[in-house]
């Protein structure tokens, strides 16, 4: 079987990417993580003794180097990354480090070794704002985050890469992904911890900005078409074509657990807060033939019962969380 090494395999979307590579029983999968704040070996606990792990920084380009070098990879699968935007706008330099310095350490590594195929998974936040229509993959990139703009700067490593050193690689961006064991930084765990403990639920501006939502075994499904029909060298976004002002989904969920909109407390925007992101996926639909299974509906719905379900899981989560909660929403005056 092939040798696949994945890079944050203990992250929120990696570890989905490593359950289903683990189910498909056609791999060797080897994971690649520092386990940071929001990396949680719990998540692959279905598939524990199924997998090799590594316990590695990817800044650190001479032990990737060396574990390149040991476990001969055919294929990387590139999740590893500090991912939220908040945090970025408070502390931006390692999300510079890790996105970009460390998806150079890992581009090195893999054309010494010569790999198969490279896929790094991006973010449809490196086309910015999309205030009308949606951004195909041949889209300017317009970032405006810390986040944004080091996935960006990643991306390009990565075409430099295959045109430089012909590297064989693939590039995804993939629109706001939600489900299970998402770290609650992000809107979805975040309104579910709030609501179930009856607490204001914190909402940015008037909670008009809108997002693609797309559920995270969908996503994977994605990446894992890609990973096994893509053509090298083909960028390809991915979504669900599933779009919600953020106050409609807090709604949503709201519904779903019984509690009253009274919860809901509007705070300070975000600085610098995109208002619309959109990515037109007619490519990877026509050419690789995958489209998502889940609506909004039975995502959420699918999502929420996994927290009341894990929620010693999320306790323990929210409890590093509180100051960083208070840094971010500021209620406003």
């Amino acid at each position: 079987m092939k040798k696949i090494l994945v890079t944050g395999g203990a992250g929120f979307i990696g570890s989905e990417f490593v359950r289903q590579a683990v189910y498909a029983n056609q791999y060797t999968v080897e994971v690649v993580d520092s386990i940071s704040y929001a990396g949680d070996r719990a998540r692959l606990k279905s598939v524990w003794g199924d997998y090799k792990f590594h316990k590695v920084d990817i800044r650190n380009a001479v032990l990737i180097h060396s574990l390149f070098k040991k476990i001969r990879p055919d294929i990387v699968v590139h999740f590893a990354a500090e991912t939220h935007v908040d945090r970025s706008i408070l502390e931006g330099q390692v999300f510079l480090k890790t996105n970009i310095l460390g998806t150079q350490a890992l581009l090195e590594a893999a054309r010494h070794q010569g790999i198969e195929r490279f896929v790094h998974i991006s973010t449809d936040e490196v086309y910015g704002d999309v205030i009308k229509g949606s951004s195909t993959e041949k889209s300017p990139f317009s970032p405006n985050s810390p986040y944004s703009v080091s996935k960006a700067g990643a991306d390009m490593l990565v075409s430099a890469y295959a045109r430089t050193y012909k590297l064989p690689v693939n590039i995804i961006r993939a629109s706001n992904n939600y489900g299970p064991w998402q770290y609650p930084e992000k809107l979805v765990p975040v309104v579910i911890y709030k609501a179930l403990n009856h607490q204001k639920v914190p909402v940015y501006a008037k909670g008009m900005n809108v997002r693609e939502w797309l559920y995270v075994a969908d996503c994977v499904r994605g990446i894992m078409t890609v990973v096994q029909k893509a053509k090298i060298g083909e960028v390809y976004n991915i979504g669900s074509d599933i779009y919600r002002h953020n106050i409609d989904i807090v709604r949503l969920i709201l519904k779903i657990l019984g509690r009253s909109e009274d919860l809901i407390q509007f705070v300070e925007d975000r600085p610098g807060h995109d208002f619309r992101y959109s990515i037109n996926c007619t490519k990877i639909h026509r050419d690789l033939a995958w489209k998502p299974e889940y609506d909004l509906k039975r995502g959420l719905a699918d999502t929420v019962r996994w927290y009341c379900a894990n929620r010693n899981w999320l306790d323990k989560k929210v409890s590093y969380l509180s100051e960083y909660w208070n840094k971010v929403y500021k209620v406003k005056k």
